[in-house]
């Protein structure tokens, strides 16, 4: 049988809660194309919204999982819940499952060192900074991809040229960061990168933007990968564009400085 995931754009609780939602741990894309790399053969994007959120329980078993996937085999999370109101869970699959036709498993609660892995402990973990930890429970150290826009070349007018990527969701991190890029051509690159909201110039859209150590060229619409690798500071806003270039540089003095120290 091919291999299906199933993934709901917006996410049930950005429908629900907007800005307020959780921040996510992967963009849609990013997401597809982990998925593809893991040799999944089709990807189910459903679009949530006002017409889905009515399904009832049974109606989304009969009309997507059976009607629509003729599904054999169904495996999902052990605190899955679907259906208008949430009413649908693990025990109502498996029982219409025993008529209908198909098997459902329980992923059952995955542990890392006695701890159970979940997104909301990984988006503590990076709030909190601790990269390391986080990147044990992801499998990976945390990243972001995404393409390099125009932005307002604020950082080359003041001597410190950025990539910049448009973010579509609030990011999981906040700060300034030293990060590791992987460019298109497969080369990697010693970078800081700044993620948020960039409130000294008012920023409204999520943005990160990422300064390449001793780089010559252009990024422009490349899709590069931002890993990030250890926190300098919180984002914060400053007086005037001058003190927001001081502190550029101390940021730049500090990052080539945590990088010697943590190179080989």
């Amino acid at each position: 049988m091919p291999s299906v995931v199933m993934v709901f754009e917006p996410q049930p609780r950005e429908f629900f809660q907007g800005m307020e939602a959780p921040p996510r741990l992967m963009g849609f894309r990013q997401k597809l194309e982990t998925l593809m790399a893991a040799d999944i053969d089709i990807v189910l994007c459903l679009k949530f919204d006002e017409t889905f959120r009515g399904y009832s329980a049974m109606g989304f078993i009969d009309d997507v999982l059976i009607d629509g996937l003729a599904v054999n085999y169904l495996v999902v999370g052990d605190d899955f819940r679907f259906g208008c109101d949430r009413s649908g869970d693990f025990a109502l699959l498996e029982d219409v499952g025993k008529t209908a036709g198909f098997s459902v498993e329980n992923t059952r609660t995955v542990t890392v060192a006695g701890e159970r892995v979940s997104s909301t402990r990984i988006r503590n973990l990076l709030q909190n900074n601790q990269l390391k930890k986080a990147a044990s429970l992801l499998g990976r150290p945390y990243r972001v991809r995404g393409r390099v826009v125009y932005g307002r070349q604020l950082g080359r007018r003041i001597g410190s040229p950025t990539a910049n990527i448009l973010l579509r969701h609030m990011p999981a991190l906040r700060g300034v960061y030293v990060v590791g890029v992987k460019l298109d051509d497969g080369t990697t690159h010693d970078g800081i990168a700044n993620i948020g909201l960039r409130p000294t110039v008012d920023g409204k859209q999520p943005a990160l933007e990422v300064h390449l150590f001793d780089f010559t060229g252009t990024l422009y619409g490349q899709r590069i990968d931002v890993v990030f690798r250890h926190g300098l500071r919180d984002e914060e806003k400053f007086e005037s564009i001058d003190a927001l270039k001081a502190q550029i540089a101390r940021d730049f003095d500090a990052a080539r400085a945590w990088l010697a120290e943590h190179s080989g």
